[in-house]
C-alpha cells in the first residue's frame, strides 16, 4: 500500500491477516511472515521476504512473493 493512512484503515476493518491471525494496525511484520489482504472482491496472500527501512521503488518487489491472488464472483459475498 502506498500510505500508511489507507494500511490504517484496512487494518482496523480487519481485512488484513498475519499467519491467519486478525492483525492490528499496531502488529509487527518480521521476515518469513504469511500476510493476507482482503481488497474487495480480490484477496492476496504474500511471504514477507525481508524488511527494510528505506527501500528504492525498483527493489520493493523483492521484498515479497506473491502466494496466491484470488477474486471473488459475487463482489458481495
Amino acid at each position: 500500500m502506498k500510505r500508511r493512512t489507507v494500511a490504517k484503515q484496512i487494518t482496523d476493518k480487519g481485512r488484513i491477516k498475519i499467519n491467519d491471525r486478525v492483525a492490528k494496525s499496531s502488529s509487527n511484520v518480521v521476515q518469513g511472515d504469511i500476510v493476507t489482504i482482503g481488497f474487495g472482491n480480490k484477496t492476496l496472500k504474500i511471504k514477507i521476504n525481508s524488511i527494510k527501512e528505506n527501500v528504492k521503488k525498483e527493489e520493493a518487489e523483492q521484498l515479497y512473493d506473491i502466494l496466491a491472488e484470488n477474486y471473488k464472483e459475487n463482489f458481495n459475498d
